[in-house]
């Protein structure tokens, strides 16, 4: 881009009559009704190296530390300065360099969904839509500013393949509690899916369905009549596995009623799962519907013998699962029983919800119990005062709360 001569003899002249801060300002000015971003944030940059006693231009290293929050301040102002024009002018990869340093990605991530939501509706045509897609995709799923976001886009572009994929390579190695929102938009479209399906068969029957109807409502209106396959088995699987970190009560019995569904398909087109959910279908049954009030001391106890009966080597979901559930059922002395009689962690690889610290914390489950001494026992047992130190702690801070069971 060419500049008018005459701005640098403005820039003379304003220097000279006003100093340096009125001259530096006028040029931000300029720049930014230019809409020159990239160089706006350069001449902030300027401007809060001059304002802390510092030449114009350096290394970035070269801030003393008595200045070094002053300049902070002022860099992350220009940050925010250059990249939300940027964001909001579809230089999305560009404003992220900018914002992902002065801004919290969950503020990003509600501005590029509303960004990408008209693109997706326009079935992104053209290449400008696609490349803005790609570049919001790249900040909201592979840089986690907000997953539930990307697996969206990546539904509505790509399918329900890619979007199973795409949790698995980004999704799921975030904690649990970042896990969650894009897990429940899995089971949505999937439970949309299998009950648009459902409905579109029996009315290929003859049958009519109720508005609205679950897919056990759904099912039932086969009359014990044969079920084909409604969706993708692996598509089901995958997806119920992915739910196991979902908290919240309407995607835990959307996940139900899928597991539901998978319960009624032959058998031999089932792929079998890992321990305690080798028959993915019925163990997803139970684990998700005693979240919700069905069948909770059956599932119980299916869950407490897959935990005995499961090979140490295996690895640890099988205990896992159980001290999971216990836990969501408001069980946490059954929970905590359970969890310091798993295998210790180097008898078997953690699993999955060990690794995304989806489970209770052994201090936690005893301050919820009142099971003090049960723990401090196992970590006398195991070695681990670190988990002794912080129970002591915990008992003290509240006394009242952390009361064993009473008599």
């Amino acid at each position: 881009m060419t500049t008018d001569s005459s701005c640098f003899d403005d820039l003379i002249h304003t220097c000279e009559a006003s100093g340096v801060d009125a001259m530096l300002d006028a040029l931000a000015a300029s720049l930014a009704e230019r809409k020159r971003w990239h160089a706006l944030f350069d001449a902030r940059i300027i401007q809060a190296r001059v304002a802390v006693g510092l030449p114009p231009v350096g290394m970035p290293g070269d801030v003393p530390a008595d200045r070094r929050d002053a300049f902070d301040a002022r860099s992350l102002a220009a940050c925010r300065e250059a990249g939300w024009p940027l964001l909001d002018g579809g230089q999305v990869a560009a404003g992220w360099m900018y914002l992902r340093a002065a801004v919290e990605p969950a503020e990003v991530a509600a501005r590029l969904a509303t960004l990408a939501r008209p693109l997706l509706a326009a079935a992104h045509d053209g290449e400008e839509a696609d490349r803005m897609l790609q570049e919001i995709l790249g900040v909201v799923l592979w840089d986690a500013a907000d997953p539930a976001v990307g697996i969206e886009i990546v539904l509505a572009t790509q399918g329900t393949c890619n979007a199973i994929t795409a949790y698995e390579q980004a999704v799921s190695r975030l904690p649990a509690g970042r896990q969650r929102s894009a897990a429940g938009v899995l089971v949505a479209h999937l439970h949309g899916e299998v009950t648009g399906n459902l409905v579109h068969d029996l009315e290929g029957r003859g049958i009519t369905t109720p508005s609205m109807a679950t897919i056990p409502a759904l099912l039932d209106a086969f009359a014990g009549g044969e079920i084909g396959l409604h969706v993708d088995i692996s598509h089901l699987q995958s997806v119920l596995r992915i739910a196991r970190v979902c908290t919240d009560e309407p995607t835990i019995r959307r996940a139900w009623e899928l597991a539901s569904y998978a319960c009624r398909l032959p058998a031999d087109l089932a792929y079998p799962g890992e321990p305690p959910f080798e028959d993915v279908g019925e163990a997803s049954r139970l684990f998700f519907g005693s979240q919700i009030g069905a069948d909770v001391e059956r599932a119980v106890r299916f869950f407490r013998t897959a935990a005995v009966r499961a090979d140490p080597g295996a690895g640890t979901l099988p205990g896992d699962v159980l001290v999971l559930l216990l836990s969501r059922l408001g069980r946490p002395a059954e929970a905590l029983h359970a969890a310091v009689s798993r295998p210790r962690d180097e008898e078997g690889m953690p699993s999955p919800l060990q690794a995304a610290g989806a489970l209770p914390s052994l201090v936690n489950l005893a301050a919820a119990s009142g099971e003090w001494e049960l723990l401090r026992k196992a970590c006398r047992d195991r070695g681990d005062e670190i988990t002794f130190a912080a129970t002591l702690v915990a008992e003290r801070q509240n006394p009242q709360r952390n009361r064993g069971p009473q008599a």
